[in-house]
């Protein structure tokens, strides 16, 4: 039973982390100036995407789950250092 609560506390911790990343990461609440648009334009077009806001909304996705992944490895990283001490 403990060992369930922990994963599930784990999970929780990822969900939560990714709902920071999601919040604060990205530049959306920000209006991009249209050299921004542009690129972005550009770089769909490259990877063949017709949606330019779709991809944006899937690229920042992406971004935001790698600074989730490594903001919980080193979470858990510090956790078990903590741990050890004790």
């Amino acid at each position: 039973m403990a060992k369930l609560v922990r994963k599930t506390a784990k999970v929780l911790l990822f969900c939560g982390l990714y709902f920071l990343a999601i919040r604060y990461v990205h530049t959306y609440p920000m209006p991009m100036t249209l050299q921004q648009q542009h690129y972005l334009i550009v770089i769909s077009d490259a990877f063949r995407v017709a949606d330019y806001e779709l991809f944006y909304i899937l690229a920042m996705m992406l971004i935001d789950l790698i600074v989730t992944i490594i903001v919980y490895s080193i979470l858990m990283r510090l956790w078990r250092r903590y741990r050890m001490k004790e």
